[in-house]
């Protein structure tokens, strides 16, 4: 039953990985500078509904087969204080820890967020949009 909702989570992310490649071919632009909050809301559809959910309350298709439950996205202001803009970005780039993630080297959403030589503008605008979406979100 176990290895079941394992194969699923992986069949899950494999597919929305695949899913955004196909998009990204499309498009010479896939996540517009222009319109943020958008973009930021296709990439949390793409690489992070499947666990936190399209609300991103935490109740996504794969959520259950996880150990911990994802949290709610749209409560962190309300933890914080305030929204933790640049402890949310370090997070999507993989700068902290997030055992669920995976680890530095292969998390659930690979190298999309993480700068190189050649996209590290790029990267830094999707984490950036990524980020402002889930502060619009937030109760």
């Amino acid at each position: 039953m176990r290895i079941a909702k394992i194969v699923v989570l992986f069949a899950l992310v494999c597919f929305a990985g695949i899913e955004l490649f196909a998009q990204q071919q499309k498009s010479a632009a896939p996540f517009p500078p222009a319109t943020p909050i958008t973009a930021g809301q296709e990439m949390f559809r793409a690489y992070c509904a499947s666990c936190h959910g399209l609300d991103a309350k935490g109740a996504g298709p794969a959520a259950s087969s996880l150990k911990k439950q994802p949290p709610d996205l749209t409560l962190l202001a309300k933890h914080y204080g305030k929204f933790p803009s640049t402890m949310v970005e370090s997070v999507i780039r993989g700068d902290q820890f997030v055992l669920s993630h995976g680890s530095r080297e292969m998390p659930v959403w690979g190298e999309a967020f993480r700068a190189t030589n050649a996209d590290a503008n790029l990267a830094k605008l999707k984490v950036h949009n990524l980020a402002l979406y889930l502060e619009s979100i937030q109760k």
